[in-house]
C-alpha cells in the first residue's frame, strides 16, 4: 500500500506556509532590485538557509527565478507574463479615466490599492510636462506616508488602521511624514470629512499630492494627481480635487 503524502505545513493564517515562503522571497528580490544572492535572501526574508535554498531550485526549475552567471538570484522571465496580464486587469478600465485626469489637470494621475498592509501603483498616466516622475506603476509604499494611502486609511475603521500602524511602524520618508498614531488618526478624520487627502511633502520633497478613496472596490483603492508644488500649489488644488473626486465617482461605478 503506498504511503500518504504528508501534509503541508499551515500557516498561522491557515495558508501553506511553502506558498506563503516561496512568494515572500520573489518580494525580496523585488525589493532588492530584482537580483540577490543567497546570502542576501536569507538576511531580508529571516528564512533558513536550507529553506531558501529548496525554494528558490524549485522557483528556478519553474521559470520564476533565474541564476545569473556570477551565481546571484534575479527574477524569472516567466512573472513577465504574470506582471502584464496583472497590470492589464487594473490598466484596461483605469487608464482611459487617468487620462481625462491628466487631461484636464495637466499633471501625473495614480491609482493605487492596499495590498499586504502597503499601498501598490498599479496604473499610471504621465503629465504631458518633460519632468522626473515622482513614482511608478509596481512601486510599494507604507500608507501613512502617501496621499493614495491615507486616502484608503480614511475609509477604513479605526481599528483596523491601529492594527495595521501596530504591524507596519510609522517611520519618516521626510521630515512633514506622520510618525505619531493618534495625529494621524485625527487627519485622516479630517480627510474622511473632506473627501480628499493631501500629500504635502511627506513622501518626496516638493511634491505636492491629491488623492481621493475609490469607494465601493473590490480591493481598498485611491486615485491621485501628483507634481511639483510650484505647479501644483494650494491654489489649484481648490480646483483639482473636485476633478479627482469626480474620476475616482466614476472609477467606483466601473466608468458608467
Amino acid at each position: 500500500m503506498a504511503a500518504e503524502n504528508p501534509p503541508e505545513k499551515t500557516g498561522r493564517d491557515g495558508g501553506v506556509q511553502s506558498l506563503q515562503r516561496a512568494f515572500e522571497l520573489l518580494e525580496r528580490l523585488a525589493d532588492a532590485g530584482g537580483e540577490a544572492s543567497l546570502s542576501e535572501l536569507a538576511a531580508l526574508s529571516g528564512l533558513p538557509m536550507p529553506t531558501i535554498h529548496r525554494l528558490i531550485r524549485t522557483l528556478v526549475a519553474l521559470g520564476y527565478v533565474r541564476q545569473n552567471t556570477n551565481r546571484r538570484y534575479a527574477l524569472g522571465a516567466r512573472l513577465i507574463r504574470l506582471g502584464e496580464h496583472a497590470s492589464m486587469q487594473f490598466g484596461a478600465w483605469a487608464r482611459p479615466l487617468l487620462t481625462e485626469l491628466v487631461d484636464e489637470v495637466g499633471e501625473t494621475a495614480n491609482l493605487a490599492v492596499l495590498e499586504r498592509d502597503e499601498v501598490v501603483y498599479v496604473a499610471q498616466v504621465p503629465s504631458k510636462h518633460s519632468m522626473r516622475m515622482f513614482t511608478e506603476v509596481g512601486r510599494r509604499l507604507l500608507p501613512h506616508g502617501t496621499g493614495v494611502g491615507k486616502a484608503i486609511l480614511s475609509q477604513l475603521p479605526a481599528e483596523e488602521v491601529q492594527a495595521l500602524l501596530k504591524r507596519t511602524g510609522m517611520p519618516a520618508y521626510t521630515e512633514h511624514t506622520f510618525t505619531d498614531p493618534d495625529e494621524l488618526q485625527e487627519h485622516l478624520a479630517q480627510i474622511a470629512e473632506q473627501g480628499y487627502a493631501l500629500d504635502e511633502s511627506e513622501q518626496e520633497l516638493g511634491v505636492r499630492c491629491v488623492a481621493v478613496p475609490v469607494l465601493g472596490a473590490p480591493t481598498p483603492a485611491a486615485v491621485s494627481v501628483s507634481g511639483p508644488e510650484g505647479r501644483l500649489t494650494k491654489e489649484a488644488v481648490g480646483r483639482i480635487a473636485p476633478v479627482v473626486q469626480r474620476i475616482a465617482g466614476l472609477m467606483a461605478t466601473g466608468g458608467s
